[in-house]
């Protein structure tokens, strides 16, 4: 036990002190955005909003973060990651707040898109943070330390959120998502400003290629978007199923969805070590992630029994926790070539645009033929995604191959 602890902590090792500082300022933000995975059962139990009404707010949600991630990357490159972060967390915050007191259904589709578009500026900068504060051979390793802080905090946000909503309503949510952003705030003002760290990495292109250019670039764009759509399932419309199929409580429901996050705080830095020192590449761990969370949907289907919720949350997980750190890498690797903060952009655009489409999609779907042939959906597209995927693993073969 004593080695299987020191081997864990070893998986640590090497990361610079402005990775940990990054990782605390996502956590300290990411674990006050216990709004999310209940904004489809705030608006439709306390606003009482229609399920047709939440699929277009959701839409707006998803609209708003393309906006913010396409204006992150550009302003990350014209302006410089520190500045778009700071101007970011603190305007959030203010948002979050202000959202609360947004009660019609045009005002709440304006707001979210504006909280939104703001946030989402944040994702491009952070990653470019990222890319400039890692050496190079601990990039991976980086991007997985960040998805930790994402995640402790998204494992101990919806149990708390949970436990606020019962004691003292939804408006608590919102009170506590602002004021965690202008927390986190704050600890990047003190900790990276530009005056007080030096970038690891200033390795620039002096004549970057465009990312239009870069065809395997798009096909992987498309199995990200995929990926996105599937996965987002288990943060908008699972929820719903949780409920409405299995007469799950909220406080039920935010324990299950903060599994998700103690399941990967636990075994994500292992996993990725591990796959790391394999021979595996990151085009086909990719398709693993795809091929697990697809999987998923599958055994929800198979039985009405609710020890099945749980199967389904773990098989999503382990897709997670392997798709996002080597897609991740897979783009810093490619933006090496290219603008940085325009090719974070795009990545995070693949996946605002999985918020666009698969929250409202997956609204209409259930609405129009119940969650099961939603589901069945689901296992369809991502077939298509992974075939996206093979396509990209040999490309990237082909791509070596010249080389």
């Amino acid at each position: 036990m004593k080695k299987l602890y020191f081997n864990y902590l070893n998986t640590f090792k090497g990361l610079s002190t402005e990775v940990w500082w990054l990782s605390l300022i996502t956590l300290i933000n990411r674990a006050g955005t216990m709004v999310i995975p209940f904004l489809s059962l705030y608006l439709r139990e306390s606003l009482h909003f229609t399920l047709n009404d939440v699929g277009w707010i959701m839409s707006c949600f998803g609209l708003g973060s393309v906006v913010g991630s396409w204006l992150g990357g550009k302003l990350s490159d014209k302006i410089g990651f520190y500045k778009v972060m700071e101007i970011s967390l603190f305007l959030t915050g203010i948002l979050f707040i202000t959202l609360q007191f947004v009660h019609s259904f045009a005002g709440f589709c304006i707001g979210i898109f504006l909280v939104m578009l703001v946030a989402d500026t944040f994702r491009p900068a952070m990653f470019v943070a990222l890319n400039t504060y890692s050496k190079p051979e601990n990039k991976t390793r980086s991007v997985t330390l960040i998805r930790l802080a994402i995640n402790l905090g998204f494992s101990a946000g919806p149990a708390v959120g949970g436990l606020i909503i019962t004691s003292i309503g939804y408006s608590g949510l919102f009170w506590v998502d602002g004021i965690t952003c202008i927390l986190a705030t704050v600890l990047l003002m003190n900790v990276l400003h530009p005056k007080k760290v030096r970038p690891l990495d200033e390795e620039k292109e002096t004549n970057p290629i465009s990312i239009f250019s870069d065809k395997a670039f798009w096909v992987f764009f498309v199995g990200m978007f995929i990926f996105g759509f599937i996965f987002l399932q288990y943060f908008s419309t699972m929820p719903l199923y949780y409920k409405d199929v299995h007469h799950l409580t909220e406080l039920e429901i935010g324990l299950l969805l903060g599994l998700n996050g103690l399941i990967i705080f636990l075994l994500e830095m292992p996993l990725i070590k591990w796959l790391e020192d394999s021979e595996y590449t990151k085009e086909f761990l990719m398709f693993i992630g795809l091929f697990l969370t697809g999987l998923s949907f599958v055994v929800i289907n198979l039985t009405g029994w609710m020890g099945i919720l749980f199967v389904g949350m773990l098989l999503m997980t382990v897709g997670e926790m392997i798709a996002f750190p080597f897609s991740n890498a897979f783009v810093m690797e490619r933006a090496k070539k290219g603008k940085q903060g325009e090719y974070m952009a795009y990545y995070s655009i693949a996946f605002s645009m999985s918020h666009i489409f698969g929250h409202n999609s997956g609204m209409q779907l259930i609405s129009h033929i119940g969650f099961d042939n939603t589901w069945n959906f689901m296992i369809l597209l991502s077939v298509i995604g992974l075939v996206f995927l093979l396509i990209l693993i040999r490309m990237i073969k082909k791509e070596k191959t010249i080389a």
